[in-house]
């Protein structure tokens, strides 16, 4: 599968990625990481999920035309969010995402995204490294207070679905980290695979900083936590 989401480098990586990157306290967690998508046939699934385990609930952020998606948002910190993503009952669209999400028996991280600043020139580089791309893709979704988000993608081709897909919002598009819901804190991140020796290359070719472990079949998983000054919720998602 080269897309994820179709709607979803040694010294070249440094290059790449030089520019991209926004810094996180945590060490666990990738610095370019942008978004972590938690996919849900539902999404007030997805919404309650995450608000029964934290405390903290989602704002509804706005559909994807010509896609088929909605979604919803919590920020865990600059920059940085966390976007539950259903199928839109308002759109009568099939594609490989909303089968996807559709088939979905109860909500899972299905995805995430790194930041960068130079999309074109990344996907160049990708090319040269001989990794398969669809290409950059543009996308755009208005907000409740109708505001024109856009953005560029590039998806790497990845069979496990462990790459994350890049993203580079365009000026004058403000992150939707800015206005979403805060309280998330994103203490680990981190991919599992049975061939950690080809994952862990292909990650320092991309120039991305995450951990890898060794396990029996691929997975996604973030653990966050949300603390009221009295309490501590956790709520851990995997793929």
């Amino acid at each position: 599968m080269i897309s994820r989401r179709s709607f979803l480098f040694s010294a070249v990586a440094a290059s790449m990625l030089s520019n991209s990157c926004y810094a996180n306290s945590a060490s666990s967690v990738p610095s370019a990481l942008d978004h972590i998508l938690l996919g849900c046939n539902k999404l007030e699934e997805g919404i309650a999920l995450v608000e029964k385990a934290t405390g903290v609930r989602a704002r509804f952020g706005g559909v994807h035309p010509g896609r088929g998606t909605c979604n919803a948002l919590i920020s865990f910190g600059d920059l940085h969010y966390l976007e539950i993503i259903a199928p839109d009952p308002g759109q009568d669209i099939v594609s490989e995402m909303t089968t996807m999400l559709k088939e979905l028996d109860a909500p899972k991280l299905i995805g995430w995204a790194a930041h960068t600043n130079d999309i074109e020139s990344l996907d160049r580089k990708v090319r040269a490294a001989k990794l398969r791309t669809e290409g950059i893709q543009a996308g755009s979704r208005r907000t409740e207070d109708g505001r024109l988000l856009q953005w560029k993608t590039l998806d790497v081709a990845d069979p496990d679905g462990l790459l994350p897909f890049f993203i580079q919002w365009s000026p004058g598009s403000p992150h939707p980290s800015t206005d979403a819901p805060h309280g998330l804190q994103l203490e680990s991140f981190f991919l599992a695979t049975p061939n950690i020796n080809s994952l862990t290359s292909t990650l320092n070719l991309l120039g991305l900083d995450v951990q890898v472990q060794q396990a029996k079949a691929p997975r996604i998983q973030a653990n966050f936590r949300h603390t009221d000054g009295v309490n501590t919720k956790t709520l851990t998602v995997a793929s």
